[in-house]
């Protein structure tokens, strides 16, 4: 850990004792886990205490693993232009379970929350206006869960005899070929192979 961004780490845990479970430093950033109750304040703290100045937020996304009990991270980025540094912070959450919005603190975090819970179902609380944002209004499911099939299951198209848009099952134009992994050269005469024989 280089020793700023330990100063800084401590400082933060130090002050947010209830709200942080534990820092780290991979790839030479900050990285604090927070419950998630505690999200709001801990962001507010980032952005106004005079040490942290975490004043842009950056980024807002959504992490899957199914096999955990609280299976989705909610994964922050913070970025500090007067101390040019940058921090990322995730919280833990399951699938019944809201995350406080934070779209009242930081008003671009807004339609990052409503992609995280187009693409993986997360809710948010006090969302101003949490609805899918990529996805068609009727879509079913949450395409970036790990246990989305690779497919999908609606295929969604304009008819121009029906001049609309048309929901039907997805159907696979041809079917599943077997691969046996050989080279793809072998057994195939090129033009200038002759020159190799002779």
């Amino acid at each position: 850990m280089s020793a700023g961004l330990s100063d800084l780490a401590a400082h933060i845990a130090s002050t947010m004792t209830n709200a942080i479970v534990r820092h780290d430093v991979p790839m030479g950033e900050l990285t604090l886990v927070a419950r998630a109750e505690h999200i709001v304040t801990v962001l507010t703290f980032l952005r106004d205490d005079p040490r942290c100045r975490f004043t842009t937020f950056v980024d807002l996304c959504g992490v899957d693993y199914p096999e955990r009990e609280k299976r989705f991270d909610v994964v922050y980025h913070l970025l500090s232009m007067p101390l040019n540094q940058r921090i990322r912070i995730k919280v833990e959450t399951d699938e019944d379970t809201a995350v406080p919005s934070v779209a009242g603190l930081f008003p671009c975090a807004d339609w990052f929350e409503r992609e995280a819970f187009d693409m993986y179902g997360i809710v948010f609380s006090n969302h101003p206006d949490l609805r899918r944002i990529l996805t068609d209004y009727g879509f079913q499911g949450f395409p970036l869960r790990k246990d989305f099939p690779l497919t999908g299951t609606v295929e969604v198209r304009y008819d121009a005899e029906q001049q609309r848009v048309v929901y039907e099952p997805v159907k696979l134009q041809q079917a599943y070929r077997n691969f046996d992994f050989l080279s793809p050269w072998e057994g195939m005469t090129l033009p200038g192979d002759e020159k190799a024989n002779g």
